[in-house]
């Protein structure tokens, strides 16, 4: 083989990168390290096109404590990139609505939540509409509002932060298409790009994002990983609404503010969400299901107008919509970290630092992931994450 590094990473958006930055520039790992990257643009990346936020309103204990390393890592990046790190972190919180078929899961969630150290608190109806006196109760049976240690950021920024750190401590990125991987006796050997060229490995790293499942077929592997599109509608409205945390409706429908325009999107039902590379807008989606959401919750919202929408991509675990994470229990230098299902971005300071622990010292320390390992994918044996947008 032309080359060999003793880590190869397979994706070089938040996840890999992530991953590479941790291993040589917090855990200082002296082997070499490379991170493939088919599209340095990212023109099309998971990362770029997410609608980047952060929230520790989950059910599954796991999950919370990702994200709250995710929230010190945030909150601490000037100190690890230089005081001229800025990813523009608004902290404004996340408001979660349930129907009244909801309000015993929402209160059950809390009880996770609170115990798991997160600032969130539980409000009646009558107490949402003093608090944000733009919101509509109707249907509501209760609300359940981050008061801090949640919101949004700008993706980009710390994609590039990460990327930067990485190369600056010596991990290289090679930009290409891995379209083979050489597996014998049980170990992966290496990656064959489009090129041709073979790069040999001590351990590869699946990052590959939604192409997650197509890289472990690669390894003669299964990995239920896709891409599922998810559309982002801007839109203005004519009245002003208020201060307004991360909304999300009873229907599903999310939204937020950006500046002096707004964000919204839902996912759609099971049966219509097939895997997919297109990114071509549901405009549909936003004027059936979405805009009459929206007006019904907050009343403002039915005086607006959309001004442009863009759609990206989960890597979207179709088994239980939550992670993997860990080594592949008969290739052990196979190492997956994949299937956010739309946490990726918040989660990845948690799953990059777990992943290069795994790596340097055999085993997680900082955050014991094994709920999500790669046997529960074998076994099929999902775990039910309740608190899913």
């Amino acid at each position: 083989m032309a080359d060999r590094y003793d880590v190869v990473i397979v994706g070089g958006a938040i996840i890999g990168s992530a991953i590479a930055w941790f291993l040589k520039g917090e855990l200082d790992f002296r082997g070499s390290v490379a991170v493939i990257e088919r599209d340095a643009t990212y023109a099309r990346s998971a990362t770029t096109l997410s609608a980047a936020s952060i929230r520790q309103q989950f059910s599954t204990p796991e999950n919370i404590r990702l994200s709250r390393f995710g929230l010190e890592f945030l909150r601490s990046i000037r100190n690890r990139f230089g005081e001229d790190a800025d990813i523009g972190f608004r902290e404004e919180g996340y408001l979660l609505l349930a129907s009244p078929a909801g309000r015993a899961i929402m209160a059950a969630n809390h009880a996770v939540q609170t115990s798991e150290g997160a600032d969130v608190v539980l409000l009646e109806p009558d107490e949402l509409v003093r608090r944000f006196p733009w919101l509509s109760p109707e249907g509501v049976a209760l609300g359940s509002l981050g008061r801090s240690g949640e919101g949004w950021f700008d993706a980009h920024a710390l994609l590039h932060l990460l990327r930067r750190g990485a190369r600056s401590t010596g991990a290289s990125y090679i930009e290409a298409e891995v379209v083979g991987i050489d597996r014998s006796n049980g170990r992966i050997a290496g990656v064959v790009l489009a090129d041709g060229t073979a790069i040999g490995c001590g351990t590869l790293v699946n990052a590959a994002g939604p192409q997650a499942g197509a890289i472990a077929a690669l390894a003669g592997t299964t990995l239920p990983v896709g891409p599922r599109k998810r559309s982002v509608f801007v839109f203005r409205c004519r009245e002003p609404v208020g201060r307004m945390p991360l909304l999300v409706d009873t229907s599903g429908v999310w939204v937020r503010p950006e500046g002096d325009v707004y964000i919204t999107g839902i996912s759609p039902p099971q049966d219509q969400d097939p895997e997919t590379n297109d990114l071509e807008v549901d405009y549909a989606l936003f004027e059936e299901t979405i805009w009459p959401a929206l007006a019904t919750r907050v009343p403002a919202f039915e005086a607006i107008r959309l001004e442009r929408a863009w759609a990206g991509h989960y890597d979207y675990n179709a088994l239980d919509q939550n992670a993997v994470i860990g080594p592949h229990p008969d290739i052990p230098n196979l190492i997956f970290a994949n299937g956010f299902s739309g946490h990726g971005l918040q989660q990845a300071p948690g799953a990059g630092r777990a992943v290069a622990e795994l790596i340097v010292n055999g085993g997680f320390v900082t955050l014991d992931l094994s709920v999500f390992g790669y046997g529960r994918i074998a076994e099929a044996r999902p775990v039910r994450e309740l608190a899913v947008i």
